[in-house]
């Protein structure tokens, strides 16, 4: 028996040693995961410029001609009186009313919820690279048209917006398919909320730039900001197809040791696409249930804010166009912060096994949610000569709703890794509507765009936050569904034998 040990003593340990090299080569934040995610930062970050450069373009497109505005003016008291140059109303060309604008900015939303689920399964079926890629050069060009187009018809406005929501409404579905063949599990959280952080830079960039380029930008100003983020578009979309491929087992310049790494932790084989998708099991899930509802709840505030938060800082609180672009991007600065540290926080929490998946999920929710909720009634309380504390709930509003990246947005990766470009593609579909609604039910309640007109615009958004922390802490799940593993998958335990032979690397 000792004889017996002494023999099989040395192979044991070659095996161990092997092992421990084979999780040392394994990169990190060099490795093609993180570049993958580093290239989503940035093309997020112009996919945002792309839909809320209208935001803050169209307030000094427009001439400012509304009864609404002079009215609420007048009964502002003096230290809140709205600080308008001259320079404003030259480089203003056009008289289109407030209902007018409310529909421009909610008619990119009408294709944006087209492409969605096609999206997502072509996506899943063939790869998201080149969905991505496609999609962002189109999205990209009609941004550039847009100036030529305002000048020549009000309709071709809607027509170049409407094609950039359905470009753009391709990019999550494709992402998140590439993430289910990508993201090790216990990195997941980090991964995609790195890549979707672009979301909220792209908002900040284009809140803080475009209003400087209004006053002081080339072909009448506004026209700069959308020749300047189309353009910018073009070039990113070189880089992608250059640093990007659909899978690990397709990337020609991964690392034989990260490419084991994250096909040994994903529970499906990441090399097939063809089959049957389970449609029946889908439409059934409660988790798909719950991150469906948690998504059209989030978006109901966070459209509200993209689309108004310019028209409300200048309205209400009285800030002038420069000062608006500026001050509307803070709050998305938050944002970025709450969806990184929220990320990194849940990972850290469920590797360390102080927290599983679906109680991780949970609890960023729930607290994304009620804190977005809360900050957001505030701030209709708030008086315009304090208007700095405005400021302040609002980003702490909008930094509240960062977390939800390591809430529902991730949540398709962790119960079906498999489907998750279709399965976003779904969710964001329903998410869509309130970016339909939510602009006009804003301008409607605003017709005078008072104070107490916008704390009502600011009790709905509390009362989908609300409502979508119940539904979603009820319902979730982040255990990978049985419908969405392959039918000769390994047994779980196996799954998580070979995934624990792996160290997960931490990036600095």
């Amino acid at each position: 028996m000792e004889k017996e040990e002494k023999t099989s003593s040395p192979f044991i340990e070659s095996s161990e040693n092997a092992k421990i090299k084979e999780r040392e080569n394994v990169p990190c934040c060099c490795s093609q995961r993180w570049i993958l995610a580093y290239t989503a930062f940035f093309g997020f970050l112009l996919v945002y410029a792309l839909r809320v450069n209208i935001s803050v373009g169209i307030v000094c497109m427009v001439r400012i001609n509304d009864t609404s505005v002079s009215s609420s003016q007048n009964n502002t008291d003096l230290t809140c009186v709205l600080e308008t140059t001259k320079r404003e109303y030259d480089r203003a060309e056009f008289d289109w009313d407030k209902n007018l604008r409310s529909t421009i900015l909610a008619s990119f939303f009408y294709g944006y919820i087209v492409t969605q689920i096609p999206a997502g399964w072509f996506s899943d079926k063939f790869g998201g690279k080149r969905v991505f890629g496609v999609s962002m050069a189109i999205s990209g060009l009609a941004t550039v048209l847009l100036p030529v187009c305002a000048r020549t018809s009000v309709i071709l406005v809607y027509v170049m917006r409407v094609i950039v929501g359905l470009g753009t409404g391709t990019v999550f579905p494709a992402l998140q398919s590439m993430w289910g063949r990508w993201a090790p599990p216990l990195e997941s959280s980090k991964l995609v909320s790195v890549g979707y952080m672009g979301t909220m830079f792209g908002t900040t960039i284009t809140f803080a730039t475009s209003g400087v380029l209004c006053q002081y930008g080339f072909d009448n100003g506004w026209g700069s900001i959308f020749y300047l983020t189309g353009g910018l578009t073009f070039i990113w979309v070189i880089a992608w197809f250059l640093l990007t491929a659909d899978t690990p087992a397709e990337h020609p310049r991964i690392t034989e040791a990260e490419k084991n790494y994250i096909e040994s932790s994903i529970e499906y084989d990441t090399h097939i696409r063809s089959g049957k998708t389970p449609w029946k099991e889908i439409i059934k899930s409660r988790a798909l249930f719950a991150c469906v509802v948690a998504h059209m709840c989030n978006n109901w505030q966070l459209y509200t804010l993209l689309t108004s938060l310019p028209t409300f800082m200048k309205a209400v609180l009285k800030f002038d166009i420069k000062s608006n672009g500026a001050l509307s991007a803070v709050p998305y600065i938050c944002q970025a912060f709450g969806a990184f540290s929220g990320g990194q926080l849940a990972d850290m929490l469920r590797s360390r096994g102080i927290l599983s998946t679906t109680a991780a999920r949970r609890l960023f929710e729930l607290i994304a949610f009620f804190g977005t909720g809360g900050c957001l009634v505030i701030t209709g309380f708030i008086a315009c000569d304090d208007r700095q504390y405005a400021v302040v709930c609002l980003a702490l509003a909008v930094g509240f709703s960062g977390l939800v990246r390591a809430g529902h947005i991730v949540n398709h990766v962790d119960f079906a890794p498999k489907y998750a470009g279709i399965m976003f593609g779904i969710t964001n579909t329903f998410a869509t509507i309130p970016g339909m609604i939510a602009p006009i039910v804003a301008g409607a309640l605003t017709p005078n765009n008072t104070q107490e007109e916008w704390r009502n615009v600011f009790y709905v958004c509390a009362g989908f936050t609300v409502f979508g922390a119940i539904i979603f802490a009820t319902f979730v799940s982040g255990e990978v569904q049985d419908w969405a593993r392959d039918h000769d998958d390994p047994p779980k335990e196996e799954q998580m034998r070979r995934a624990s032979s792996f160290v997960v690397p931490v990036p600095s």
